[in-house]
C-alpha cells in the first residue's frame, strides 16, 4: 500500500510540473491513469481523487482549474466506528463524462454521475446527479439552465 501511495504522489508531482492542460491529459492517457480518456482533452486540475480508475473522459473535454472529482463517500467508516454491532458500506462509483464537455472552475463532480455529450457545466457547480446531453447546467446543486446549442450560438463572433 505504501508503494502505491508513493507512486500516486510521484504522479501528482509530475502533473504539477507538466506544462499545459493538453500535455497533462496526454501524460495521464499514456499512464492509463483513468478508466478511459478520449482525444483532445484539456485537464487543468492535478488531483483526481483516490480512485481515478473510476473516471472516464470522452473526446474534446475541457476541465478548468480547481475542479474536484469525488468518487467515494466514506461516511460508512465513521458509522462503523460508532456502531460496532453493524457494518456500513463505503459507497463509491464511476464518473462518466461525454464528448464536447466543458467543466467550469471550482466545480465538484460526485460519484455515480454521468455528464452527457455537448454539455457546459458552470463554474462552482456541484454535480450530484446525471446531466443530460445538449444542456448548460450550473448551480449548487447543478441544474439545467439552458441549451448547449443556444449557448454555442451566443458565443459566435461572425
Amino acid at each position: 500500500m505504501k508503494i502505491k501511495r508513493i507512486k500516486r504522489y510521484y504522479t501528482m508531482l509530475r502533473l504539477i510540473l507538466k506544462g499545459g492542460g493538453y500535455s497533462r491529459a496526454e501524460y495521464l492517457k499514456k499512464k492509463h491513469y483513468f478508466k478511459s480518456i478520449g482525444e483532445h482533452v484539456y485537464l487543468q486540475p492535478w488531483n483526481y481523487g483516490t480512485e481515478p480508475q473510476l473516471i472516464s473522459f470522452g473526446d474534446n473535454v475541457h476541465v478548468a482549474s480547481n475542479v474536484i472529482f469525488i468518487n467515494h463517500d466514506i461516511t460508512g467508516m465513521m458509522f462503523n466506528y460508532m456502531d460496532k454491532e453493524h457494518h456500513y458500506k463505503i459507497r463509491k462509483g464511476e464518473i462518466n463524462i461525454g464528448n464536447n464537455v466543458f467543466i467550469g472552475a471550482g466545480s465538484r463532480i460526485l460519484y455515480d454521475v454521468t455528464i452527457g455529450d455537448n454539455v457546459v457545466i458552470g463554474a462552482g457547480s456541484l454535480v450530484n446527479k446525471n446531466i443530460p446531453g445538449g444542456t448548460v447546467a450550473a448551480g449548487v446543486p447543478c441544474k439545467v439552465v439552458g441549451s448547449f446549442d443556444e449557448y454555442m450560438e451566443s458565443l459566435k463572433n461572425d
